[in-house]
């Protein structure tokens, strides 16, 4: 005879931390999780910090998103981050907002998620601490950590006329999912359990739900002498341009570099793909490709095919949240 899962307004604090600490990676710090606070070492003497929140209905969907992919997601989108600056990952502190009425199992597919995420994308990272509470929204709030091991960071500052500009990772995948999500698994609006799918439309869903950014890279990048590095998670136009702005000088994009679906590449969305600068001379790390060059500042932060790129597109919750609301 089979247990009934309990929810977590069943289970005290204590009780569900349990369940998710008996998932999670050993800790690596020199004190993890149970006080109060972690220790963790700082090689360098520098700690490079970043937080973003998966909120359920703008950022993912129960009908669409395991408990595994929500935790590998929020693995991956807040190492990319870390990883954008030229650092290793090394902790993530990782606070939980959940309805009492959440599956306790559920929770413990979070951790499963988070625990993956790290081990495959950043393996020698791990779930160091966070926090529990109650709300009617599910939400997972991810901070994450990471050192220099010695180098100086990777900012968005720092591109200079005549560097080339280089991508590594995949551009355009995610949107592609995400359009695959809302035009055959919505219903009135609503999103509804995700059926049969082509291997190939599997792989672009799975883009979506869980990105596999190319966290080795940023250190290798950073080694390589990157001028300027960032994520891409709002859009190639969106967040190169972005750069341009920070670093004052305009990106010109070639779209027969940037793949086989540059449109959609330029304006989608969550790929986590890693947008750097190069100088000419020394050309891109490996894993990255050349996708333009940097010019001087104009009145336009981004050109794509020498045309000033005005086409709307990339994630901004503020602007875009009514569309996909539902």
């Amino acid at each position: 005879m089979s247990v009934p899962d309990p929810v977590v307004g069943d289970l005290t604090e204590g009780e569900i931390l349990t369940r998710i600490l008996g998932r999670l990676a050993p800790s690596r710090a020199l004190l993890g999780p149970g006080d109060d606070a972690a220790v963790l070492a700082a090689p360098g003497g520098r700690i490079v910090a970043s937080v973003d929140t998966l909120v359920h209905g703008p950022d993912f969907r129960l009908a669409w998103s395991s408990a595994e992919d929500l935790g590998w997601k929020a693995a991956a989108v807040n190492l990319a981050d870390i990883a954008a600056m030229g650092a290793r990952p090394t902790a993530l502190l990782v606070a939980l907002a959940m309805p009492d009425h959440t599956p306790a199992s559920f929770v413990e597919g979070i951790a499963d998620g988070l625990r993956a995420g790290c081990d495959q994308l950043a393996p020698g990272a791990a779930v160091e601490g966070g926090d529990l509470t109650v709300s009617d929204t599910l939400t997972i709030a991810v901070t994450a950590l990471g050192v220099l091991d010695g180098s100086a960071p990777v900012t968005r500052r720092g591109a200079r006329p005549g560097d080339v500009v280089a991508v590594c990772g995949e551009l355009g995948k995610a949107a592609r999912g995400l359009a695959i999500l809302f035009d055959r698994f919505r219903v009135d609006g609503r999103p509804v359990a995700i059926t049969s799918l082509t291997e190939a439309d599997a792989a672009l869903v799975d883009a979506q739900l869980r990105p596999r950014p190319p966290i080795a890279a940023g250190v290798a990048a950073a080694s390589h002498g990157a001028t300027a590095m960032m994520d891409v998670s709002d859009g190639l136009a969106l967040d190169a341009g972005r750069l341009a702005r920070a670093s004052d000088v305009t990106l010109e994009l070639h779209t027969d570099a940037i793949g086989p679906d540059p449109g959609v590449a330029l304006a989608g969305g969550e790929d986590h793909a890693l947008l750097a600068t190069f100088p000419a001379a020394l050309g891109p790390a490996p894993g990255f490709r050349v996708i333009g060059r940097v010019g001087v500042a104009g009145d336009h932060p981004l050109l794509v095919d020498g045309t000033p790129y005005d086409g709307r597109g990339g994630w901004d919750p503020y602007r875009d949240w009514d569309a996909v609301a539902g």
